[in-house]
């Protein structure tokens, strides 16, 4: 009976063994998973937050722009608005001098064609500056957005 007894403690002590061993490799092996999941956790999260940053540059970038643009049409409406009235100004003096209805008549069709050339040349000018200031205004949106497309395509 003392074998058996024998026998049976080392049975035990064997069954223990074996269960702290893998009991030990099955903390190994959770240790391991937790902080794999963590390290994946914070390379994530290090990831949005590059991605946020580079978004918000985008929109600071963009907003420059377009005070960029609004300030050359600002400057743009200024120089047409005083040239403007320096050529009412001469155009009244003209008008003030003529000699005859038909020379007033003349002067008359004369400032005005010059008139609508230099009102249609502005708005010209206005528009190929509002167009180029809203290219400039979205590029660096439509570079994130497109950045943004590209990066969830690849992760499919």
């Amino acid at each position: 009976m003392a074998d058996s007894a024998e026998t049976v403690k080392k049975t035990v002590e064997q069954a223990t063994t074996a269960a702290k061993a893998t009991a030990e490799k099955a903390q190994a092996a959770g240790a391991q998973a937790f902080r794999e999941t963590i390290d994946r956790s914070v390379a994530g999260l290090t990831e949005i937050s590059s991605h946020g940053k580079k978004n918000l540059e985008a929109m600071v970038e963009s907003a420059t722009a377009a005070q960029r643009g609004a300030e050359a049409l600002s400057q743009q409406a200024m120089a047409y608005s005083k040239k403007t009235l320096e050529q009412n100004l001469s155009a009244a003096q003209s008008l003030a001098s003529a000699r005859s209805v038909q020379e007033l008549v003349e002067l008359q069709t004369t400032f005005a064609k010059s008139a609508i050339e230099t009102y249609l040349s502005e708005v010209t000018k206005m528009t190929d500056t509002l167009t180029a200031s809203m290219k400039d205004s979205f590029k660096p949106i439509n570079e994130r957005v497109t950045a943004s497309v590209e990066r969830f395509q690849a992760a499919r």
